[in-house]
């Protein structure tokens, strides 16, 4: 039976690939909202953030899931966005209608795959939070590059969910979880955008 060559051969490349599509539309959903030209704009952005990162921190505290990555804990950026809200001078939102809630764990590595992989993306970020006196350490903390760097941090990570053992169901549950981990990420900013106009 010949396989298609572009088929991906890795965990980690097939998620990248079936979240091609979602990944192009949230980032027009971000560009659409600008999120750099004005402090306020930027403030609605990292309520979407702590929304969003907020919701994973069951999973970045599961003690099953830990068990997977050690250091997952350590990888929430929860905190940080919570005290990007507090420089910003700005309440903490409540939780938003349809959070994730009882993934399974395969599920859990998809949505886990979209978090740790927007950190790649955070790094072109931060620098456009400059402009706006923001930093690593006021405003844009959630932003800021892991310890041990961000390439370490993400090889460190699919290097462990490659080597994981999925049925055929895991693995449609992984590519499941990463799907709507995207979908999410696009409702938490159309909320947080839309109760600035509010």
């Amino acid at each position: 039976m010949n396989t298609p060559s572009n088929r991906p051969t890795l965990r980690s490349q097939r998620l990248n690939q079936i979240t091609q599509v979602p990944h192009e539309k949230l980032d027009r959903a971000v560009k659409a909202n600008a999120p750099f030209e004005t402090l306020a704009s930027y403030t609605r952005f990292v309520v979407a953030q702590y929304l969003f990162q907020n919701e994973l921190k069951a999973l970045y505290t599961d003690p099953a899931l830990i068990e997977v990555f050690p250091d997952l804990a350590q990888r929430c950026r929860a905190e940080q966005a919570l005290a990007d809200l507090a420089d910003l001078d700005t309440e903490v939102p409540p939780p938003a209608p349809g959070a994730l809630h009882n993934p399974s764990k395969a599920q859990a590595m998809g949505w886990l795959f979209v978090s740790e992989g927007s950190k790649l993306g955070a790094a072109f970020l931060i620098k456009r939070a400059v402009a706006l006196n923001l930093s690593d350490s006021f405003g844009a903390r959630h932003l800021g590059e892991p310890a041990g760097g961000r390439a370490e941090g993400w090889k460190s990570f699919t290097r462990t969910l490659d080597a994981l053992q999925f049925s055929a169901e895991e693995e449609a549950d992984a590519d499941l979880g990463a799907l709507q981990a995207f979908e999410r990420f696009n409702e938490l900013l159309d909320i947080a955008y839309a109760a600035e106009s509010a």
